[in-house]
């Protein structure tokens, strides 16, 4: 490694366009790190230096925030439980406790996320975030610049994980009227609990999981919630049959086409959940694991909302059309007052304000341009995992095959450092 890091020294003393290049960057702390860096420390990120430790290959994890999973940890609601049955949630070589229920809270999730790292002795350097990371191709390394608490560092190296995810920033819609309104316009991200919301008129922006959730905790806490409903939804039982959707699911596909899963799956829903349409929830085109498997989109698994939608308890509204002081106007001319409104409006990828590179990543929503299961490697040694709209359970997958690819490298590379060091051994005697 000594002879490695004087062949870069050599490449750098005479290259000016690595001259260049370094006074742009400054003149900030430089490190080399001999295994892969990854790029955040959620799931997704301990995912991948697990599997990177299991077949021995050490890891750097950078984290912007001052702990593991920080999404989960600082910005999730109180109430949270996994939406799916906790075996499908699980990282790779940990399953969770067997006195875990099915599906986990949020405080049981993180605390299996807290054990997980432990376990592999994942030790990420927090309050790091990342600027900048681009590859050169004159010293064939990526360069990765990080903004500390003691300043910025730069870290070489041969492999570059993202492991940031699809959700490292909150999506927030510019509404006509905002500034006007006067009462609390927060994100889901800043929404803890229903509490502070008693006796009050809210109105959740978003049909998704998140809303249709945070909808049924101001229910619980005494508020007076309405839901914006601006596009086509599914929504499913948590369970069927005595099993989970998800689960059963997954087990039909491995007989059925797609197609014919999704007309069962709508078949029973119905029974189960009545007409949808007739509250205001439109049912795509598309069946709901078809649109999952084109576009993302996941359908809601209904754990209570719908009854309070069926009761009256929660209105569903379309879309807005303007605000005023207290006062929402939609597209229908509908004008209703209301003292706060949270956005359940999801989150997007962050990779392009950080990573410097065209191919891998769509500059547009920050995620993989070849789609799953092909997303997970890019070019001179780029990787990324958790952006596979495929939950806990494809970046699970995606950290696995990272894993295999890096080691069969850093075999390949250790075998070539080692000829190479035995070719200096007649010099180093002279």
């Amino acid at each position: 490694m000594e002879n490695y890091l004087r062949e870069i020294e050599g490449k750098q003393a005479h290259d000016p366009l690595f001259i260049a290049k370094n006074k742009l960057w400054g003149s900030s702390l430089c490190k080399y790190i001999e295994g892969p860096l990854i790029v955040g420390a959620g799931p997704s990120g301990l995912a991948a230096a697990a599997s990177l430790k299991v077949k021995g290959v050490q890891s750097v994890v950078l984290e912007r925030s001052n702990c593991i999973a920080s999404l989960w940890q600082l910005k999730t609601y109180d109430r949270l439980r996994l939406h799916l049955p906790k075996q499908f949630c699980e990282l790779p070589f940990l399953g969770f406790p067997s006195d875990f229920p099915t599906y986990p809270t949020k405080q049981q999730f993180i605390e299996y996320l807290q054990n997980y790292a432990n376990k592999f002795d994942i030790k990420p350097k927090f309050n790091e975030s990342v600027a900048q990371a681009e590859y050169d191709c004159t010293l064939g390394l990526w360069r990765v610049k990080s903004v500390g608490l003691k300043g910025e560092t730069e870290y070489l190296c041969r492999w570059l994980i993202a492991a940031t995810g699809e959700n490292a920033e909150p999506v927030m819609p510019k509404i006509q009227g905002m500034e006007e309104f006067g009462g609390p316009i927060k994100h889901t991200s800043l929404y803890k609990s229903g509490e502070e919301f008693e006796k009050k008129r809210v109105l959740v922006v978003g049909c998704g999981n998140s809303g249709m959730e945070v909808c049924l905790d101001l229910c619980n806490h005494k508020a007076k919630p309405s839901i914006v409903v601006r596009d086509s939804v599914h929504i499913l039982p948590r369970e069927m049959l005595g099993k989970s959707t998800f689960g059963l699911s997954m087990w039909l596909l491995k007989w059925l086409p797609m197609r014919l899963v999704d007309r069962l799956l709508l078949i029973v829903s119905w029974l189960i959940l009545g007409d949808t349409a007739r509250f205001g929830l439109d049912r795509p085109s598309l069946g709901p694991l078809e649109l999952k498997n084109l576009s993302g989109k996941t359908p809601v698994l209904d754990v209570g909302t719908l009854a309070k939608i069926k009761s009256g308890d929660i209105k569903v509204l379309p879309s807005i059309k303007r605000l005023k002081r207290y006062t929402v106007e939609f597209i229908d001319g509908k004008i209703e007052n209301f003292d706060a409104i949270i956005l359940a409006t999801g989150y997007r990828s962050n990779v392009p304000s950080w990573l410097k590179e065209g191919q891998m990543f769509s500059k547009k929503d920050g995620l993989p341009r070849r789609p799953f299961p092909n997303g997970w490697k890019g070019e001179c040694g780029l990787y990324a995992v958790g952006f596979t709209k495929r939950g806990l359970l494809g970046a699970s997958m995606d950290a696995k095959r990272i894993a295999e690819d890096v080691e069969r490298c850093w075999k390949v590379e250790a075998k070539h450092n080692t000829t190479f060091a035995s070719s200096l051994l007649p010099l180093s005697s002279l």
